[in-house]
């Protein structure tokens, strides 16, 4: 029945949408045929993954756009219980059962759960290949979470942000291997492309990212510090300005909440979920969809709110309870749009990366 049912929502919802998918689509087949990626032409859809991303959406290329959908829709359905699961498995200690976890952090995700699926994302596959490394960290496995890591910085460079991570908990073999993986993906079009096409590609892919980056600080649906200021005060000057010395704050809480990790079973998971917090805030094209790799934020939350302060507790869950329910088909065009305008949800989100530092800094998890 719920195959059934999936197959209905993918035939009758989905399959004329994913317009992120046919991105990743039109990029796999430029790249077989070594021709540019980044076009003008194409608009809002223009390609801002690395070059090695398009080499390696050559498979789903070679298929029918309506196959390659289809295909890619099942995967990412099926690696939804899978982020659950690894999120769940980050915890030192379960406070609640696992159904228990599941179900919550799944009904305070569903609307971006929802979101992914229909744009064709790839930021669930992300979010799972990123604890997975992590947790093979944890286990002492350094060449496959080396690898891995390398893996998600092809699909979304900002996984950079794990390389210091790594650093820090002195895992050097796995920081060998995941900055040999990236060095090799930006070769990796050279078979196709030559050294000097590479090069350009690799120019194209930084111009396309930089000059996209300014116009795109107004979408009521980029929920980034840099957006969240530049709603609030315009998009130069003061606000530019608070942006970068909240990045830098933020960036500094969360390296002093790794080194408290002495003493402490099983420190990865929690830092694992307050990098993955950080990554949409600190991306100036952070969309808010992109959140869902909050995913282990949530299920620490969940897991331990009764060891936060009073306080931090109920606003914690009015500000996740505010981002999960305010749907556009349930406030209503002109709330939603004041909602997302002062973008609320990157609030909400700051609340909740504070519960992540306090349970650290309180040496529960």
């Amino acid at each position: 029945m719920l195959l059934a049912a999936l197959v209905a929502l993918f035939a009758y919802k989905i399959a004329a949408k994913m317009p992120d998918f046919e991105v990743y689509w039109r990029a796999g087949g430029r790249a077989a045929a070594a021709e540019p990626l980044y076009r003008e032409e194409d608009e809002h859809f223009r390609l801002k993954y690395l070059p090695a991303f398009a080499v390696l959406a050559i498979p789903a290329a070679m298929l029918p756009l309506p196959g390659a959908k289809a295909i890619w829709f099942g995967i990412s359905v099926a690696l939804i219980p899978v982020l659950l699961a690894l999120s769940i498995g980050l915890l030192p200690t379960r406070h609640r059962p696992a159904w228990t976890l599941a179900l919550i952090t799944f009904v305070l995700m569903a609307k971006f759960y929802g979101h992914e699926l229909v744009l064709g994302q790839v930021n669930v596959l992300f979010a799972v290949i990123v604890i997975a490394g992590v947790q093979l960290v944890a286990s002492g496995r350094p060449v496959a979470a080396g690898l891995l890591f390398a893996l998600a910085m092809i699909i979304k460079p900002y996984a950079v942000l794990f390389l210091p991570w790594l650093a820090a908990g002195r895992a050097m073999r796995a920081l060998a291997l995941a900055a040999a993986g990236l060095l090799t993906a930006l070769v990796l079009p050279m078979p196709l492309y030559g050294w000097q096409g590479t090069v350009a590609l690799h120019r194209d892919w930084w111009r396309t990212v930089t000059e996209s980056t300014a116009p795109n600080l107004l979408n009521a649906d980029n929920v980034s510090l840099a957006a969240m200021y530049a709603k609030w005060m315009g998009s130069a000057g003061v606000a530019t300005a608070l942006a970068a010395g909240t990045s830098a704050a933020l960036l500094a809480i969360a390296a002093a909440t790794l080194f408290r990790r002495r003493g402490l079973a099983r420190p990865e998971g929690l830092e694992a979920a307050l990098l993955l917090t950080l990554i949409p805030l600190l991306s100036p094209q952070g969309w808010d969809y992109v959140f869902l790799i909050a995913t282990p934020a949530i299920v620490f939350f969940v897991n331990y709110n009764r060891d936060l302060p009073a306080g931090l507790r109920v606003g914690a869950w009015f500000a996740l309870v505010l981002v999960a329910f305010t749907l556009y088909d349930v406030v209503g065009k002109r709330a939603y749009s004041y909602f997302m305008a002062w973008s609320v949800v990157s609030v909400c989100y700051l609340v909740l990366f504070a519960t992540v530092v306090v349970l650290r800094w309180r040496k529960i998890a």
